[in-house]
């Protein structure tokens, strides 16, 4: 239901304080942030995606030894660095990150799943554009390649911006929801590791223990926060249950209490 129609309706019940008024339109609508926020993070989705496809262009480029710009850094520390970068930012995983957090900013399954597209679109199309002058060939070398990946970034980019806006819900929903991108990075650790040879090198190795950090921290954080909703509910339902149990055993006792007797009155001689 759109906005206008949600807030017609709680204003048909009768004039309400601003903070009633938002209270009941979250209640209506699943919304927790203000009432534009999620349409500003839809809108800005693209630019997101943009800037992030852009890194990854040039942090791949630096990266690289027999590249423009990363022949001047061969054998320095900002090579190493730049490797570390391109490792991370260049697996899947990395950009499934990008359609969850666009989706989980923009607050509602709609727009959720829209800004997950619309970002991945925009990543993938910066990426191309920038990556193909950065290695000096034509951009239309690359135009069946990008064409497979937009049909990609549709598909996945709606389901995995659903899952970004899911990851708001509570109970068992919000925690699998969460669970997605920390989960997601373990396995395309295991499956597909980042080591392009048998031996480990230096970058590779600080690369994924990043990874299998940030996915711990992920997981325990996502864990942490059912947990706690968990406890807020349980002890929410206590409070309201406690009252009544003690507004129930303090008339018993009045009921049950003997009256006190009556002082025979004095008399005067």
């Amino acid at each position: 239901m759109p906005t206008r129609c949600n807030l017609r309706t709680l204003l048909g019940r009768g004039p309400r304080p601003g903070h009633r008024l938002r209270t009941g339109f979250a209640a209506r609508t699943g919304a927790t942030r203000p009432l534009n926020a999620g349409l500003k993070a839809t809108t800005a989705s693209p630019g997101v995606g943009l800037a992030f496809g852009v890194t990854v262009s040039f942090v791949n480029a630096l990266s690289s030894p027999y590249g423009k710009l990363g022949a001047p850094l061969a054998g320095t520390v900002w090579a190493g660095a730049a490797r570390v970068f391109s490792l991370l930012l260049g697996a899947g995983w990395a950009w499934a990150a990008l359609a969850v957090a666009t989706g989980w900013l923009a607050g509602t399954w709609g727009r959720g799943a829209l800004a997950g597209a619309l970002s991945l679109i925009a990543a993938t199309g910066a990426y191309y554009v920038t990556d193909a002058p950065l290695r000096g060939e034509p951009l239309a070398l690359y135009r069946g390649e990008l064409a497979l990946w937009w049909a990609a970034s549709v598909l996945f980019g709606l389901a995995l911006g659903a899952v970004g806006a899911a990851i708001r819900q509570p109970g068992t929903a919000g925690l699998l929801a969460a669970l997605t991108v920390p989960v997601g990075a373990g396995a395309q650790m295991v499956l597909l590791p980042s080591r392009p040879h048998p031996a480990p090198t230096p970058a590779t190795l600080l690369a994924e223990i990043i990874v299998w950090t940030a996915a711990a921290l992920g997981a325990g954080c996502a864990v942490q926060r059912f947990r706690a909703a968990r406890r807020a509910s349980e002890a929410g339902r206590r409070s309201r249950l406690t009252p009544q149990a003690g507004s129930s055993t303090g008339t018993t006792h009045d009921n049950q209490r003997s009256p006190e007797p009556i002082s025979p009155a004095r008399t005067t001689p």
